[in-house]
């Protein structure tokens, strides 16, 4: 396991909150209580960001056919929907809920070339809101190969303050290659193609470049 580049700045943050700790008991704080407290507190929040920024080490699934999961998470939706910014048209969306606990390395679910890219604005509704694919601050990129094309959106949720995306029009990705980073909790969609055969239900726990999610026909 190692950490992800992405949390770098954060976790400098929390070294530097470690520091004023260590000064304040040193040189201000004369309470034992007060001071185990102050450092029990520094110790979880440096813990918990070392585990939200991990990126563990997997066997990762390859197959140009099928869709492999671009995130960790819960599956929150399997439905049939309308998608007016690229398609123009319906298209069958899987959508992976990312709690804090989970790993968020996005992952490109199949190779191909990014057609489109896009990064929009907006609120922050709880990421498992119905409104929030179209109300939150997201962004939408879409990759094609000789098998079909495939959108994937991340969504920024009430906690998730910061969307990193990689993807760029006509660049050329591998599939699981990295495809962006949410930070503190979120949700990715992928709408698919209606004949895409989806192997995943409701409830189930996908593992981002490892569950295979659908098969393109």
């Amino acid at each position: 396991m190692k950490l992800h580049k992405e949390g770098r700045p954060t976790l400098l943050i929390g070294m530097v909150f470690m520091m004023v700790i260590y000064l304040l008991n040193e040189f201000v704080i004369e309470n034992l209580i007060v001071s185990s407290i102050l450092w029990v507190v520094a110790l979880f929040l440096l813990l918990f960001l070392m585990w939200f920024f991990r990126v563990p080490n997997r066997t990762l699934t390859f197959d140009d056919q099928e869709v492999i999961a671009p995130a960790d998470g819960k599956v929150v939706v399997i439905e049939e929907v309308e998608e007016p910014e690229f398609y123009e048209g319906k298209r069958k969306q899987v959508s992976i809920f990312m709690s804090p606990l989970n790993v968020h390395v996005n992952r490109f679910p199949i190779p191909g070339k990014v057609t489109y890219a896009k990064y929009h604005p907006g609120a922050f509704l709880v990421a498992w809101h119905p409104k929030s694919s179209t109300l939150n601050e997201r962004t939408t990129v879409v990759v094609e190969n000789e098998k079909g094309s495939v959108m994937y959106r991340q969504i920024a949720g009430a906690l998730a303050r910061r969307i990193i995306m990689y993807a760029k029009k006509g660049m050329p990705v591998n599939q699981n290659q990295e495809s962006g980073f949410i930070k503190f909790g979120s949700r990715v969609d992928l709408l698919l193609p209606l004949d895409a055969e989806v192997h995943v239900k409701i409830g189930d726990k996908p593992k981002g470049g490892v569950t295979r999610i659908a098969t393109l026909k």
